[in-house]
């Protein structure tokens, strides 16, 4: 999975969507990288990579290696354009990443023991699927596990009841105790209540007096 995390990359002058739709028809991808206090630089990737790797859910996390004209440059992806119904990556946008310093990167859940949790009579609500979170690119996980196998019907576990990785914090959290968001719920199940008069004839109306 390495090789997936590590791109090679050509600076590219020719620039404007006219170019972009060249690079695409040769099957290339368009692509900037920036930040860390340097120039922006337009890149060019070979797609057939960028779609291989962009597959792999760590990719969206995972510092990446850009080999710009063979010089390695760290980075993370910051942005990712799609063909509205194609198989197609359109534009990517990765950001420069100094590793001391801490970064900003939304870091996907997975829920364990679901199955566990609904053997209860429940089912499993999910308010949020990834979590943004600040850490130093060394840190940075590749995923967040919850284990619900213990959740009652009717609980909800917050931010604050998530046990993060070693140096890593929740940005929401850092913003006070008012953003402890809802992570997941395990909701009643519904009940369906049948009317009993349902389906059964309706009483004859009475004679009129006379």
């Amino acid at each position: 999975m390495t090789d997936l995390f590590t791109l090679d990359a050509e600076v590219r002058t020719d620039l404007g969507k006219g170019a972009s739709r060249r690079l695409r028809h040769a099957n290339k991808v368009p692509a900037i990288i920036y930040g860390e206090g340097k120039e922006p630089i337009s890149l060019t990737l070979e797609h057939k990579n960028v779609f291989r790797a962009q597959q792999e859910e760590a990719f969206y996390s995972h510092v990446l290696t850009i080999n710009v004209d063979g010089k390695p440059v760290e980075c993370l992806l910051k942005d990712m354009q799609r063909h509205p119904f194609k198989q197609v990556v359109m534009h990517l946008d990765f950001l420069r990443i100094n590793a001391k310093n801490a970064v900003q990167v939304n870091a996907p859940i997975h829920f364990l023991n679901e199955e566990e949790a609904e053997k209860l009579g429940g089912t499993m609500a999910h308010h949020m699927n990834e979590i943004a979170i600040t850490c130093l690119p060394a840190d940075i996980p590749e995923y967040i596990e919850i284990d619900v196998a213990n959740l009652e019907v009717g609980q909800t576990l917050h931010l604050s009841d998530i046990t993060l990785p070693k140096g890593v914090t929740s940005d929401e959290l850092a913003k006070g105790e008012s953003h402890d968001q809802a992570v997941v719920t395990l909701n009643a199940a519904k009940v369906v209540v049948e009317d009993e008069d349902e389906g059964a004839p309706e009483a004859p109306a009475e004679a009129p007096a006379e």
